[in-house]
C-alpha cells in the first residue's frame, strides 16, 4: 500500500501505454498513461511502441521522462487509477 510519504523511485514501460511505478516504501503500481499522451510533445510517444518504451526515470525530477524532453509530473501519475501491483 502506498503511504503518504512514499516517493516515486523508479519506473518502466509496460505494454499498451502502461507505466510500472516503484515507490520508496517498496510498493508498486501500474498506471495507464495513454489518456495523457496528447499534444505535439507526446505525439510520437502515443503512436510508437518504441518511443513509448524509451521512457526512463529521472532521479533529479523524480518522475517519468522520455528522450524528447516529455515528462509527466509525479502528482499526475499518482492521481491515475492503480491497475494493480507491478
Amino acid at each position: 500500500m502506498l503511504t503518504t510519504t512514499a516517493r516515486l523511485r523508479g519506473a518502466s514501460a509496460g505494454s499498451a501505454r502502461i507505466v510500472e511505478l516503484n515507490f520508496s516504501d517498496g510498493s508498486s503500481r501500474q498506471v495507464d498513461v495513454g489518456p495523457l499522451l496528447w499534444g505535439p510533445v507526446f505525439a510520437e510517444i502515443a503512436e510508437s511502441d518504441e518511443a513509448f518504451a524509451a521512457l526512463f526515470f529521472d532521479e533529479e525530477l523524480g518522475t517519468v521522462c522520455w528522450p524528447n524532453g516529455a515528462d509527466i509530473a509525479p502528482e499526475t501519475l499518482l492521481s491515475l487509477p492503480n491497475l494493480g501491483p507491478a
